[in-house]
């Protein structure tokens, strides 16, 4: 029996007839040596369109519905791409994510996905068919769809190729693999030939956008090899896998940043066991994802909490933080959009001492202010204003020598 390979396709190589076109004839080229499964997004910015018509007729539209019309965008890839297949004459057949066995929780809009059936999928394959399968979705407890949120097609691609046990999973995109930065902002980056999947969470975790945090956790967790590389090339890209030997000087593996934080900060808190629980608790009831958090030193039985959450979270977020600050009897609710994360990351630091100080001291020597600091075992991230973010990526990509 031939070997399974998953090949994934984002919402720019489905952006019109021709690359549907051009990604038609990408699968069945390799469906001549593999049995093939095809996970695609949505066309172009078709999501971002109909999340505006939907906020048009409704600011704070239902998610339940929301996810209703969100699907509806891969679902036009998935009966396009098969259309072209068979127009080259291969056989294939397109399915939505329940239709896949594809099984979620039951948030709308943020799912995660719970197991996956792929009966369907397996029994088509057996007819040697080309599957192409819907990402971004499955079927929740209560037999609605659920969207799986940023990033959902890549998700769908990595758990399918687990669930399937497939040789290798392919995510095409619109870049030729992961490099040291962002190639548009740096044309000097390099692009790696290969990243493990620790340092490649660190990099999604800190706003890379190749891949998203949540495909590399089930990657390294069910050892799925990910390749990311170009649709419109046919060079090899980059190979996502386990830890991978590297020169002892080789330090930092890449510079990410990501301009989609806001940072919040609640006043005055009472300095007393079980204040960070209910403030937390509060924001994680309502699915907001919290990352880098600071306490300050506690004053006259009083201190500040600061934090950062995405700038898609920020309403709600102040909002509850609100109410809570109310109830607590604590200070005001401040809070900062100019603000982004920056982030040096790579293995080499395990090893290496200094590694945050040169970056704080690159950073100073720049004038750029630090106004939050997070670290791992092999990242370092800090929070800057907003201005400062194309500045401090070029001097720490030239300063650690990634070039």
């Amino acid at each position: 029996m031939l070997d399974l390979v998953v090949m994934k396709f984002g919402g720019s190589s489905v952006a019109n007839t021709e690359k549907i076109i051009n990604v038609a004839t990408r699968v069945t080229d390799k469906s001549k040596k593999y049995r093939v499964v095809v996970v695609v997004s949505a066309p172009g910015d078709m999501t971002d369109d109909l999340i505006d018509k939907a906020k048009s007729i409704n600011e704070s539209p239902d998610p339940r519905e929301m996810d209703m019309l969100l699907a509806t965008g891969e679902m036009q890839s998935i009966a396009l791409l098969s259309m072209a297949i068979k127009s080259k004459g291969f056989n294939a057949i397109s399915l939505t994510g329940p239709q896949a066995g594809i099984y979620a929780d039951s948030v709308h809009t943020k799912a995660k996905i719970k197991k996956i059936r792929p009966k369907k999928i397996v029994t088509e394959l057996q007819k040697g068919k080309i599957v192409i399968v819907a990402g971004f979705q499955g079927l929740n407890p209560n037999d609605d769809i659920a969207t799986l949120g940023r990033g959902g097609s890549d998700l769908t691609a990595v758990a399918l190729a687990a669930a399937l046990k497939a040789k290798e999973c392919e995510i095409y995109t619109d870049v030729n693999g992961v490099y040291t930065t962002d190639p548009r902002l740096i044309p000097e980056a390099k692009r790696l030939d290969k990243i493990s999947y620790d340092e490649m969470l660190e990099l999604a975790g800190v706003g890379s956008q190749v891949m998203m945090s949540r495909s590399i956790e089930v990657a390294k967790k069910y050892n799925v090899d990910i390749h990311v590389r170009s649709t419109f090339s046919d060079a090899n890209g980059t190979i996502i896998t386990k830890e991978v030997p590297k020169m002892e000087d080789v330090v930092v593996s890449g510079v990410a940043y990501d301009k989609n934080e806001a940072k919040l900060s609640v006043t005055d808190i009472p300095d007393k066991p079980g204040i960070a629980a209910k403030i937390f608790g509060a924001l994680s009831k309502k699915n907001i994802n919290v990352d880098m958090i600071i306490q300050s030193a506690a004053r006259e039985k009083y201190n500040d909490i600061s934090f950062t959450v995405s700038k898609n979270d920020l309403k709600n977020a102040t909002s509850i933080l609100k109410q809570i600050s109310r109830t607590l009897n604590a200070g005001p609710v401040i809070y900062d959009e100019n603000v982004a994360k920056i982030s040096i990351v790579g293995i080499g630091m395990r090893s290496h001492s200094g590694v945050a100080a040169k970056m704080f001291k690159i950073l100073a020597n720049e004038g750029i202010n630090i106004q939050m600091i997070s670290t791992s075992e092999i990242k370092i991230s800090c929070i800057i204003s907003n201005k400062d973010t194309n500045r401090a990526v070029r001097i720490l990509h030239k300063q650690f020598g990634l070039g």
